[in-house]
């Protein structure tokens, strides 16, 4: 019995801590929220040095004409602006439906609501910008069941039902991005709003060839074949920060679709126009994009040698496990 005892004890102090951390989220002051912030970024910043050594070798590969102490300095913005970030999902992951875009600025909401006036079905397109999590829970809040967006699942399962979680609170659905195609055309002619995020890259297979600052990058068609298969406006949408640390959500008015009886040219230059709007967005706001991703690894794979290193060495070891296996 005191076994018993002290496990449903122990239990009880877990639900106890969990429900006072939660509440200390719910109600910190957003200036806590930029300082705390900040903190983390900095400190992820002089840490990570893998991570900062790629966000500086991108920033110099598309800003040539910057500085290498402005550089620097952005450099350390951008991962303050991930501690934020970061900082702000787990508060967003708390609070009430009513309180949360309390202090968020919406730019453009007639958009969305003419989109659905009459049953249509839209396309959003984002970035990871600013605070990218914050678009979800306004369509949510906002559209309930009415939106739906495509996610990539990820490796680390609790950060993984964090953001499920998130995007979900209020009705919206998520939809894997593995083979998620006839979902995702599903959505659209049942009148919903799917939001698709397009500064990632993708297979070759999967995409196309496109410019994103100048420099070739491969980029997902799937926005640009559900455009031209269900006949849909393509709506730009970001949840970025203001000088004063308070998030302003943008929605930009619908892209002018190009249409011919050539689909592998309609889908190139529509995924330009898309990755255009993107890269639009990023340029207004570069210390806010996230820019450790290795986005120009493909055709550019001298900007990321350490990462080529470990690839050619994992190919390697899984040649000489193949060959093991054959008995060689």
């Amino acid at each position: 019995m005191k076994r018993e005892e002290q496990i449903q004890n122990s239990a009880i102090k877990t639900n106890g801590i969990r429900r006072a951390f939660v509440s200390f989220l719910t109600y910190l002051p957003h200036k806590y929220i930029l300082l705390s912030g900040r903190l983390l970024g900095r400190v992820m910043y002089f840490a990570d040095v893998p991570h900062r050594r790629i966000v500086r070798r991108n920033l110099k590969f598309v800003y040539p004409e910057w500085t290498p102490k402005y550089i620097q300095e952005v450099s350390l913005k951008i991962f303050q602006n991930i501690g934020i970030t970061f900082i702000e999902i787990c508060q967003i992951a708390c609070i009430p439906k009513e309180n949360i875009l309390s202090g968020t600025k919406v730019i453009g909401k007639k958009i969305l609501l003419n989109a659905i006036k009459e049953n249509q079905g839209a396309i959003l397109i984002s970035a990871h910008l600013g605070n990218w999590e914050i678009v979800a829970p306004f369509l949510s809040a906002n559209m309930g069941k009415r939106a739906s967006m495509v996610g990539r699942r990820l490796r680390v399962k609790l950060i993984n039902r964090l953001i499920n979680g998130l995007r979900t609170r209020f009705g919206a659905k998520v939809i894997d991005k593995e083979a998620g195609m006839p979902k995702m055309m599903r959505a659209i002619r049942e009148g919903k709003l799917l939001g698709i995020m397009l500064d990632q890259g993708t297979q070759s297979s999967m995409g196309v060839k496109v410019n994103f600052f100048d420099r070739a990058v491969t980029a997902t068609h799937a926005p640009a074949l559900l455009a031209l298969r269900c006949k849909c406006p393509v709506i730009p949408i970001f949840g970025v920060r203001e000088s004063d640390g308070n998030l302003k959500i943008i929605v930009e008015p619908p892209l002018k679709i190009k249409r011919s009886k050539d689909l592998k040219s309609d889908l190139k230059v529509n995924t330009q126009l898309m990755v255009n709007a993107i890269e639009k967005a990023i340029r207004a706001y570069p210390e806010q994009w996230f820019w450790v991703h290795k986005r120009w690894k493909k055709y550019y794979p001298h900007l990321y040698p350490e990462y080529m290193a470990r690839k050619k060495r994992r190919r390697a070891r899984k040649g000489r496990k193949a060959n093991s296996a054959k008995g060689v």
